[in-house]
């Protein structure tokens, strides 16, 4: 199998329906947003090896981010697919996974000092990554936002559980730099 197909050269691409659209559709942009969002991730994942959380922490992140790399994908999927009977194949998004993304907020909230202020992106390499997680996570919510504007088979459970993925990016960058020993940096109006 070639990496190259060249049907893409003229600014179309397939949905898994095998219908063409514009590379520039609201469905392309906001899984490919996911896409983006998810190798962003990776980045953070390779800069959490080079932090000097204990292993423990470390561990923990660990179990809770990547399995989000493939809800994710399992999303991704979703937004991809435009045809109902193919979307029934799809592995199913889970409604628990926002619970889970609750739960771990709440659970590394704990450890964090209450907000008074808004928090400028920043820290150290591990931490500044998951802003940019947060950020990109944000557009790709507006992204779903715009798609479920148009077309009424988007899943719920998706904007739900993108809008939960980003304040957990939110939390767990002002968690690992306060475990890392790495200041906030307050905005100042």
């Amino acid at each position: 199998m070639r990496i190259y197909t060249k049907t893409g050269d003229t600014g179309t691409s397939s949905l898994f329906s095998g219908k063409k659209v514009s590379k520039s559709h609201p469905r392309l942009n906001a899984y490919g947003t996911f896409d983006e969002l998810n190798a962003h991730i990776g980045v953070f994942l390779s800069n959490l090896q080079a932090t000097d959380l204990p292993r423990a922490q470390s561990d923990l992140v660990l179990q809770q981010v990547v399995p989000m790399q493939s809800w994710l994908f399992t999303m991704g999927s979703h937004l991809a697919c435009d045809s109902e009977k193919t979307r029934e194949k799809l592995q199913a998004v889970d409604a628990q996974w926002i619970t889970n993304l609750e739960e771990w907020i709440d659970e590394l909230e704990k450890d964090l000092p209450p907000l008074k202020s808004f928090i400028l992106p920043g820290g150290g390499l591990a931490g500044s990554q998951l802003h940019v997680c947060r950020t990109v996570c944000r557009r790709a919510e507006r992204y779903v936002v715009e798609l479920i504007n148009q077309s009424d088979d988007i899943q719920p459970e998706i904007l739900k559980c993108v809008n939960r993925m980003s304040d957990y990016f939110f939390v767990l960058s002002r968690w690992i730099n306060k475990m890392t020993g790495h200041e906030e940096t307050l905005w100042e109006s």
